[in-house]
């Protein structure tokens, strides 16, 4: 199969290296000196240094060439959440193959989840659909096991799965796009939470607890939003914010750590020198979640700490502050 990625940050320079072993890869960076680099280099030094490019990655500035390419094959978009409009605007509707994104995150300006974005930009989604779960690029390209889910209608759903399952790579399969789609966007806020907390040294207890809870709002804004509740306890729900709120190659927990330091976001930002999906989509979880009529304490904290409304510690203080109640199954 010819498969076509979009975007040569860390994400999609991972996947194009896991598909190559199978499949002819043409990866898609728009930016030519970028392009021009890696495909001299055969490595990624900004994104994805210490990786080497498979020989059978070729590399392309032009999307009309990567379009072409996998015209009768995969569509991959690995641009983060706010570039996926764009992207979609740039295709032909009408001749689009089987496309998965890999963004995980809501649009900031509207609050949308990539799927909406998708059906205002293309139109009906059914021949595509997000691809999930735990998972840190560096890994996937090295070709350590990981496993994800894609979510859509059936037929899509196998036709990504021949594409990507094999190996070292595990790909399994779910109807619940939203609920996908959900846990992929909040459990960056989350982890924005847990580096905050860890941060401080509250301990081991403290960050189990916060997991936890965090994963009760994940659970209560999806469900709101049309997801199913036992999505949110499998890979792209509970195993992706585990690995997420306590892996050391998480962007967001590392940009929580900096907070929770007493740095700046924007300085937080500038130190990393890559896109954290969490500080973009904090403000729009939780405007979404007003619009729902659902309640996120601790995605409240983290906007609040974001704006520089609230210290680390005194979000902590208001979190620990509020009135206990019952606790039931995932709420």
């Amino acid at each position: 199969m010819n498969i076509a990625v979009l975007g040569a940050g860390a994400w999609g320079t991972a996947m194009a290296c896991a598909a190559a072993s199978r499949h002819a890869v043409m990866l898609y960076a728009r930016d030519e000196a970028q392009c021009a680099a890696i495909r001299g280099e055969r490595e990624n030094q900004r994104y994805l240094p210490g990786v080497r490019l498979p020989d059978g990655v070729a590399l392309t500035a032009r999307l009309a060439d990567a379009t072409r390419h996998a015209a009768h094959g995969l569509l991959v978009v690995a641009t983060p959440t706010d570039a996926l409009r764009g992207v979609l605007r740039a295709l032909r509707a009408d001749a689009l193959p089987p496309l998965v994104w890999l963004c995980k995150g809501f649009e900031k300006t509207t609050g949308r989840l990539a799927h909406e974005v998708f059906r205002e930009e293309i139109g009906p989604i059914e021949n595509a659909g997000p691809l999930s779960g735990p998972s840190f690029a560096l890994e996937v390209a090295r070709g350590l096991p990981t496993a994800l889910t894609v979510a859509g209608a059936s037929p899509f759903c196998r036709t990504v799965t021949d594409a990507l399952h094999g190996g070292a790579l595990r790909i399994y399969s779910s109807d619940d796009v939203v609920g996908v789609e959900v846990g992929g966007a909040v459990k960056n806020v989350l982890a924005i939470a847990t580096g905050i907390c860890d941060a401080l040294e509250l301990g081991l207890n403290a960050r189990a607890a916060l997991i936890t809870r965090g994963l009760a709002e994940m659970t209560r804004l999806g469900c709101a939003l049309g997801a199913r509740a036992d999505t949110f306890m499998g890979l792209t729900g509970v195993g992706d914010l585990i690995l997420t709120a306590t892996g050391d190659l998480s962007r967001n927990r590392r940009i929580g750590l900096e907070l929770g330091k007493g740095v700046a976001k924007e300085e937080a930002l500038a130190k990393l020198g890559h896109v954290a999906e969490g500080v973009h989509s904090a403000h729009a979880v939780r405007e979404r979640a007003h619009a729902a009529g659902v309640e996120m304490p601790i995605t409240e904290a983290v906007c609040e700490v974001l704006d520089g409304q609230l210290s680390p510690s005194q979000a902590l203080d208001r979190l620990l502050a509020r009135e206990p109640k019952r606790e039931a199954a995932g709420w």
